[in-house]
């Protein structure tokens, strides 16, 4: 009777020491993060090219985490974009509301490079660049009627091109549970209709809009533990 009873409270002990073992080792990360940002936009690649307006859009985002430093995000973006001055120019002015949905993938430095023997590396690692597909549903509320063709309501792809830096925040088992996350990013839209002028129809040598970002964001773990190979915190 005794040992059965004292190889149960062994195999319990056992069970224990590996669970702290592992929980202080630091190569522990969540899967899965849920984020929030802000962003601030500037449609520096529209035909609208004089009073240029940064304006506000809210950004939601979902991340699986294949590693601490390898994320595919899935993104949600809703704002506008605004310019122009009738008195300037062609007269051309335009304002936009849109939604924009991403899937990216996000390459981070510590995924390539060898940061445990160096300062310097340690504090690039989380250094990255991010790239993927998007789809922008656009409807531009306001626009100068200066005889230009173009449509005011357009689906369009858009590429992004996305260079950043997070900043992660270690909870007491040394694992990544608060990210920080700032970034500027080159959306590619993919026709001449953002900002509701479609001059490609009138000279070939105009070319695709474009639209930059700067964010803010915060991101926060919410489950699905798993180890990485290598030691994330130094």
């Amino acid at each position: 009777m005794i040992k059965p009873r004292l190889k149960t409270l062994l195999i319990t002990i056992l069970c224990i020491c590996s669970f702290l073992a592992k929980a202080q080792i630091g190569y522990d990360y969540a899967q899965y993060d849920i984020g929030f940002a802000a962003g601030l936009n500037n449609p520096t690649g529209t035909d609208v090219t004089t009073a240029i307006k940064k304006t506000p859009s809210a950004h939601f985002n979902l991340t699986y985490n294949q590693t601490p430093f390898l994320n595919y995000v899935f993104e949600g973006q809703f704002g506008r974009l605004k310019a122009g001055d009738p008195a300037a120019g062609y007269g051309l002015q335009f304002e936009n509301h849109f939604a924009l949905f991403f899937l990216k993938v996000q390459l981070q430095a510590g995924e390539l490079i060898d940061y445990s023997q160096s300062n310097v590396l340690n504090a690039f690692k989380n250094l990255y660049l991010s790239t993927g597909v998007g789809y922008l549903v656009n409807h531009v509320v306001e626009k100068a009627d200066v005889g230009l063709p173009g449509d005011n309501n357009t689906n369009i792809p858009v590429i992004p091109a996305r260079i950043g830096y997070e900043i992660k925040i270690f909870n007491q088992y040394n694992e990544p549970s608060v990210k920080i996350d700032l970034g500027y990013q080159y959306n590619f839209v993919m026709n001449d209709n953002l900002d509701g002028y479609n001059t490609k129809l009138l000279n070939t040598k105009y070319a695709n809009d474009m639209f930059t970002q700067f964010t803010l964001g915060v991101k926060f773990a919410i489950g699905g533990v798993t180890s990485y190979r290598k030691q994330i915190h130094y």
